[in-house]
């Protein structure tokens, strides 16, 4: 039971996101780490990922690097943290651990994870207000901040109605910011959020 490695089954990642497929166990003085593997399997075709041994961590496949990492210094945890996710990293993650115990035979354990990448449409965003809410005196600075989930990157305008039903667009961003507001700054603004 002592080296028992425990994870999550199933995990989500968000489309442009990132996720971390939990793997850790518990240290015990009788047995050291030899190794670590991180192994994918998709499309019927298995590979190695991630490896860490005596001379250091290696990152095997190229569409992984700079995009996965394992804690350093933290022993049992051998966690898998990838970021950037993209559609075609859905499938099943094995870790593996392999120690060394003190008669010097070696011991194994894995724990798959079913990893499933999915894009997530922007939600209908919100508007914060500034600390001085949405009536403000002539003079003050003020700021509106537009704010929605889904999968990232998530783009921002801002827009003002005017009379006849049209639009002006104010500005590109999550704020729309004033320095000194005027009485002909009134009116009814409205944020758009975008996705892919």
């Amino acid at each position: 039971a002592l080296l028992d490695l425990s994870g999550v089954h199933q995990v989500k990642g968000t489309w442009m996101g990132s996720t971390t497929l939990p793997c850790t166990y518990v240290p015990s003085e009788d047995f050291t780490e030899q190794a670590l593997s991180w192994i994918v399997e998709r499309d019927s075709s298995t590979s190695t990922i991630f490896r860490r041994d005596d001379s250091g961590d290696h990152i095997l496949l190229s569409n992984f690097r700079d995009r996965v990492s394992v804690p350093k210094h933290s022993p049992g945890n051998a966690s898998l943290l990838i970021e950037k996710l993209e559609m075609p990293d859905s499938g099943h993650y094995t870790c593996q651990v392999i120690w060394r115990s003190t008669n010097n035979s070696l011991i194994t354990r894995e724990f798959t994870t079913v990893v499933k990448i999915v894009k997530v449409a922007a939600t209908k965003p919100i508007i914060r207000a500034g600390e001085l809410g949405l009536t403000v005196p002539a003079g003050a600075s003020t700021s509106l901040t537009c704010e929605a989930s889904g999968s990232p990157p998530i783009s921002y305008r801002w827009f003002r109605s005017i009379p006849g039903g049209k639009v002006l667009l104010q500005s590109s961003g999550a704020e729309l910011a004033w320095d000194s507001l005027r009485p002909s700054d009134s009116g009814t603004y409205f944020c758009e959020a975008a996705n892919r």
